[in-house]
C-alpha cells in the first residue's frame, strides 16, 4: 500500500518554478506506483487543490479533471462554474482537482528531481498514461478518506480522465460521469497534431535532446507548438469574426511583443513611397523575417547587412561581379516609387501573444510528455485479449469492437457534451460515446469557438451540469448547504493564468 506525506510547498517551488503559479495547492508524496509500462516510480509528488468539505460519509466528492495545459486551480480556468449553487458547489460538494503527471504545476513531471541523479528527470521522464493518472489520483483520494465519488467531470484531456475513472473504478466508486469535447481513444488526426507540435520543439536548436538548462529553454519551438495547438482549439469562423484582415492596435502590438517601429511602418505600406534600392532591400528583409524568434546578422553578400546606414561603397560589394561600379552606384542610389501591401495582421499578433504568454507558464519537456500521454489514450487498451474472429477481420475492426465493448461496460449515468464547431474532438466522437454508453445523455453546444468552447461557454455548460447533478446526485444537491467562506471562481472577464476567456473577450 502506498504511503503519503505532505511535502513542503516552498521546497517544491524552489525546485520547480512553475509550481509557484498555482496558489494554495497541496502537494503530497506517493511512495510507490507501478505504471502501465511496468516501470515502478517511487516517492513522487501529486498536486491537488480542494474547495468545500467532506461530509460525514465522505461521498460528496466532485472530481474536476483539467485539460492539457491546465492546473489543479479550477477557480482560475473554469472559475464561473465554481461557487454556491453553481456546477461546482463547495457548499454541498467536496470539489477536488488533481494535477496530472507530466504537467509542470506540481505533480510528477520532467521538472521533478530524480533522487538517483539529483537532477530533473528531463527527457528521461517515464511515459505516464491517463490510466496511470487515475490510479495515482485514487491513492490521494484514499489518503483523504474518500469512500466514493458523486461525479467526475472533465473536458478534452480531462474528459479522457473522466472516462478512465468511470471505466477503471466502476459505478460503486464513481457514481456519475460528465465528459466534454473528448474521445474514447485519441484519433489519428489528434495524434498528427501532437506530432507536429513536438517537432516544432525538437527543431529548436536550444532543445538539445531535452537536456536544456531551465534558464535557457527552447522557447521558440515551444511558442510555435502553442500557436499550432491554438489553431486546433478554435475554428476558422471564430478567427475570421475576431480578426478578419484587421491591423492590430497599438495595445495588441505591445501585448504580442511586436516591433512597434516595424508595425507602425506597416500602416504606411499602402502609401506610395520613394525608396532607394538599399532601403527596399532592408524593408524586404524586415518583412520576410518579421516575427522571427532569434534573428541573425545578414550574410556578407547581403545588400542590407549593415542595416539602413549601409554606405553605397559597402552596398556595391553585394552586386554581381559583371555589373560595373558606375551602373551599380546608379542602381543603388536611384529612388523608386514603391508600395508594399499590408503584411502584419491582428491574427498574427494574437498568435504571437499566445506563444509568448505560454512559454512563461509551461516547460517544453512537460509539453512533450503530456502530448504523448494524449496519444496513448485508448479506453480499450489491454482490457481484452486480442483475437481475430475471422481471416477477413482486420486489427482495426477488432479495435473498434473492443472500444464499443468498453463503452457498453460504463454503467454510470453519463452526460456527454460536444461542440458543434470542434475540429479536434469532433461532435461525431461525442455522438459515438453517447451511442454506446448505455445510460448516456448527449448535448450539443452550438458555438463558433471550436474546441475551446468547453472553456468559454460557461453559462451553457454550467446549466447542463447543474441539471444533470440535480437529477442524478439528488441526495447531495438537495442537502443542506454548509457555509463556504473560502475561495470561489473568477468571473469570465478576470485575468486567468491557465484559461482562455480573457483572451477572447479582451483582445
Amino acid at each position: 500500500m502506498s504511503v503519503l506525506r505532505e511535502l513542503d510547498i516552498e521546497q517544491v517551488k524552489q525546485e520547480n518554478p512553475f509550481a509557484k503559479l498555482v496558489n494554495n495547492q497541496t502537494i503530497v508524496e506517493v511512495s510507490e506506483l507501478k505504471l502501465e509500462s511496468g516501470i515502478t516510480i517511487h516517492n513522487f509528488p501529486i498536486a491537488y487543490k480542494t474547495w468545500g468539505k467532506l461530509n460525514s460519509t465522505k461521498d460528496n466528492v466532485l472530481i474536476v479533471c483539467h485539460a492539457l495545459t491546465g492546473s489543479a486551480d479550477v477557480a482560475d480556468w473554469w472559475g464561473p462554474l465554481l461557487g454556491s449553487n453553481l456546477a461546482f458547489d463547495p457548499s454541498r460538494f467536496f470539489v477536488i482537482c488533481l494535477n496530472s503527471m507530466g504537467s509542470p504545476y506540481g505533480s510528477f513531471s520532467p521538472l521533478t528531481i530524480n533522487a538517483q541523479t539529483g537532477l530533473p528527470w528531463g527527457p528521461e521522464f517515464p511515459l505516464c498514461t491517463v490510466r496511470d493518472d487515475t490510479r495515482a489520483h485514487r491513492i490521494v483520494l484514499d489518503y483523504l478518506g474518500v469512500t466514493s465519488v458523486a461525479a467526475v467531470i472533465g473536458g478534452s484531456m480531462g474528459g479522457m480522465l473522466a472516462l478512465e475513472w468511470a471505466t477503471t473504478f466502476g459505478k460503486d466508486y464513481i457514481h456519475n460521469l460528465v465528459a466534454l469535447a473528448t474521445s474514447a481513444r485519441h484519433s489519428a488526426w489528434c495524434i498528427s497534431w501532437s506530432e507536429a507540435q513536438r517537432q516544432s520543439i525538437y527543431s529548436d536548436p536550444k532543445y538539445c535532446d531535452g537536456y536544456y538548462e531551465l534558464d535557457d529553454p527552447p522557447v521558440a519551438g515551444l511558442s510555435a507548438a502553442r500557436m499550432a495547438a491554438l489553431l486546433t482549439y478554435r475554428s476558422r469562423n471564430s478567427f475570421e469574426k475576431k480578426f478578419s484582415r484587421n491591423t492590430p492596435s497599438l495595445a495588441q502590438r505591445k501585448k504580442s511583443g511586436a516591433s512597434i517601429n516595424l508595425t507602425n511602418q506597416s500602416r504606411q505600406d499602402s502609401i506610395r513611397t520613394s525608396l532607394t534600392e538599399v532601403d527596399i532591400n532592408i524593408k524586404s528583409l524586415k518583412i520576410h523575417n518579421d516575427g522571427i524568434a532569434h534573428p541573425h546578422s545578414p550574410p556578407n553578400n547581403s545588400f542590407s547587412r549593415n542595416n539602413s546606414t549601409s554606405s553605397s561603397s559597402d552596398s556595391l560589394k553585394s552586386v554581381s561581379s559583371h555589373t560595373s561600379i558606375t551602373s551599380a552606384t546608379a542602381t543603388i542610389n536611384e529612388s523608386k516609387d514603391v508600395r508594399f501591401p499590408k503584411t502584419y495582421f491582428s491574427a498574427q499578433s494574437y498568435l504571437r501573444y499566445q506563444g509568448g504568454k505560454f512559454i512563461n507558464r509551461f516547460d517544453a519537456n512537460c509539453y512533450i510528455a503530456i502530448t504523448r500521454k494524449l496519444d496513448t489514450h485508448d479506453l480499450s487498451r489491454d482490457r481484452f485479449t486480442y483475437s481475430l474472429n475471422s481471416d477477413s477481420e482486420s486489427e482495426s475492426e477488432q479495435d473498434d469492437e473492443n472500444i464499443v465493448k468498453v463503452l457498453q461496460s460504463i454503467e454510470q449515468p453519463s452526460l456527454i457534451i460536444g461542440i458543434s464547431s470542434d475540429g479536434l474532438f469532433t461532435y461525431s466522437e461525442q455522438e459515438f460515446l453517447a451511442q454506446h454508453i448505455p445510460n448516456a445523455k448527449l448535448n450539443e453546444i452550438v458555438s463558433p469557438e471550436g474546441h475551446d468552447a468547453f472553456l468559454l461557454e460557461f453559462k451553457l455548460i454550467n446549466g447542463l451540469i447543474v441539471d444533470f447533478l440535480h437529477e442524478n446526485a439528488k441526495e447531495i444537491t438537495n442537502s443542506k448547504p454548509i457555509q463556504w467562506n473560502g475561495e470561489t471562481g473568477n468571473d469570465e472577464n478576470q485575468t486567468s493564468v491557465f484559461g482562455e476567456a480573457e483572451e477572447v473577450t479582451n483582445w
